[in-house]
């Protein structure tokens, strides 16, 4: 490990697809073995033995066709990656950028990178040319690969037009005459990474400041993949990937994790949802790693296709039976739902943000488990539902070997071989992110259910803290405007005492594009402003009769665009919200608003 690096420390927020039978081991924890991996490069030399011909990774271009590789092509391909990382003259220690869209040649890069001992540093497609700019000079790092196609970034918007750099592609292509006869044998040769060394370095965005680079050893994602061994009920998963692979949950998710059990992830480079559909439909997918965003635009088209149909009361009708039955017979009742879906989606792992109630109920109506989880970059995986144990409104219980404590004030600590090893050359920050006895503070609020699943009550941050001295958890209210219906909410308190909602205005959800950057917008479809604003009132009204006195909205506004600003991670950026709110003045509810249907307090 570099001598720069301080403090001792965690991983991530992430879900995986498929594992040895799950047993409890007491309250709040689940238990299971697992074999030992030494390094994730275990990973990739087990699945060539154990899986061979079976297919990996694929790639579904817009017009249908698809590029294949078996787990023994992926494993030749990363050793080529690691001899042209070697020639290109990177040393172990080096840092690697990686800025590409998804494709069977990423996970060859990632772990032809480790071959290599070269920590890699991916880097989102939805940050933002500074971010990057700021990213590449704390990283100091040597290379640049890229990706290809109409979606990769071009390294000149962040001013990289001229450092040095390849494609993944072209550095797992074919060896070309430059390679000796023996170069495979070489490379099989070179001395192998072990659990303390750095596997790669994810950044913050540095939207607003610094960013902070959390270092992760080989070591700390094992723990990952062993956490999800102890989680999920083996079965054979065929997955589609939407998010991008510079997120930790992805990596994990279909990577790692999906690669020791033999999984066949397929990659779609568009952002159509008919592709998607039609992909999804045609590698009959078992199992879905998506963020809530996602999960509720797919319903969204569900619903709309039903509607079309003029089938939705019925639709709705048969759900509510259907809830009360086995889940298999729930699948025989929604067959033609199934069918558009390949008739073998199972199971949907959501992580990265709240999850409405609602909405998994929708799923879980016809026969789709969906399962949550509660981590961060640095902690790695620190409660999880599961397939048997998949209640409403919960993350579930802690995984070994993670463990999870909480702080006399509700703060959720996380400790466990998953913590990562420190931020990037910066061992304050690293400091201040620990308890003194080696806990990593998460900044979130929690309290544990009578059975021992965490319940999630918001950021410590974002606490309101009124001038009564009571405490206001923004979530909860957020949560109970989108049981009330309204489609996402961010409460703020802009004058002491005064909580009010901004709220997006309903209609389907936004489908996040690899490419846009975070602060994109594009303004919604208002038809009838005196329609959206009795909705949105009704909805307020609805959620306050659910909450404290203390909690209750007072006023509402509606955001101009189609969707809240984001981060690359999909987190919604409250200070951004939190500052129209500050500036733009709510109108009172009963007096007429304009076109933006803006309004106040019921």
């Amino acid at each position: 490990m570099p001598d720069t690096m301080a403090g001792r420390g965690k991983t991530f927020s992430r879900i995986a697809l498929t594992t040895l039978p799950a047993a409890a081991a007491g309250p709040g924890t689940y238990d299971a073995p697992m074999e030992r991996l030494e390094s994730l490069l275990d990973i990739i030399d087990r699945s060539e033995r154990r899986y061979g011909d079976r297919l990996a990774f694929g790639m579904r271009s817009d017009d249908g066709s698809t590029e294949q590789w078996n787990y023994r092509e992926l494993n030749r391909r990363s050793k080529i990656v690691a001899w042209r990382l070697r020639r290109l003259g990177l040393d172990a220690g080096d840092r690697l950028l990686v800025w590409t869209p998804s494709s069977p040649a990423v996970p060859a890069l990632y772990f032809g990178a480790m071959r290599a001992c070269v920590p890699f540093v991916p880097m989102d497609l939805r940050m933002s040319p500074g971010a990057i700019e700021r990213i590449v000079a704390r990283a100091d790092a040597r290379f640049l690969v890229l990706g290809t196609g109409r979606d990769a970034p071009d390294p000149a918007d962040a001013r990289l037009e001229h450092f040095p750099c390849a494609t993944a592609e072209s550095l797992a292509a074919d060896p070309d005459t430059t390679f000796p006869p023996d170069w495979e044998r070489q490379v099989d040769a070179w001395p192998r990474p072990g659990r303390e060394d750095v596997a790669e370095i994810v950044f913050t965005s540095g939207t607003t400041g610094e960013p902070k680079g959390a270092v992760l050893t080989h070591g700390n994602l094992v723990g990952d993949i062993e956490a999800a061994h102890n989680l999920i009920p083996e079965q054979e998963h065929r997955a589609v990937s939407l998010l991008p692979l510079s997120h930790l949950l992805e990596q994990v998710a279909t990577v790692y994790y999906a690669m020791s059990v033999g999984a066949h992830v397929l990659y779609i480079r568009s952002r159509n949802p008919r592709i998607i559909f039609e992909a999804i439909r045609d590698h009959r997918t078992t199992s879905l790693v998506l963020v809530p965003q996602v999960i509720d635009l797919f319903w969204a088209a569900i619903e709309m296709e039903v509607a079309a149909r003029g089938q939705l009361a019925t639709f709705n009708r048969l759900r509510r039976i259907a809830r009360h039955l086995p889940y298999s017979a729930r699948r025989l009742m929604f067959r033609p739902v199934h069918r558009q879906l390949g008739g073998s989606l199972n199971l949907i792992v959501s992580a990265a943000a709240f999850l409405p109630p609602a909405l998994q109920q929708a799923w879980e109506d016809i026969g789709v488990v969906v399962m949550q989880g509660y981590g961060a970059t640095e902690c790695g995986v620190a409660s999880a539902t599961n397939q048997r144990d998949h209640g409403l409104g919960t993350v579930g219980r802690t995984i070994k070997p993670v463990k999870v404590k909480l702080a006399d004030d509700g703060e959720i600590l996380v400790s466990g071989p998953t913590l990562f090893h420190g931020y990037w050359r910066d061992p304050a920050t690293t400091a201040a992110s620990m308890t003194a006895d080696g806990w990593y503070r998460t900044g979130d609020i929690g309290r544990h259910d009578s059975a021992g699943h965490l319940i999630l009550m918001g950021r410590k941050k974002d606490i309101i803290v009124l001038p009564n001295g009571l405490n206001v958890y923004p979530e909860d209210i957020e949560n109970a405007l989108r049981t009330a219906g309204i489609r996402d909410a961010v409460v703020v308190e802009t004058t002491p005492g005064r909580i009010e909602a901004v709220v997006l205005a309903p209609g389907e959800p936004v489908l996040p594009q690899p490419g846009e950057k975070a602060d994109s917008t594009r303004a919604p479809v208002i038809d009838d402003p005196a329609r959206l604003r009795a909705e949105i009132e009704a909805a307020v009204r609805a959620a306050n009769q659910t909450l404290a006195v203390h909690q209750r909205v007072v006023a509402w506004r509606l955001w101009p665009d189609a969707d809240f600003p984001r981060t690359h991670t999909y987190k919604v950026q409250r200070d951004r919200v939190r500052a129209w709110a500050v500036i733009d003045e709510p109108l009172p509810v009963r007096e007429e608003s304009g076109a933006n249907g803006r309004g106040g307090g019921p």
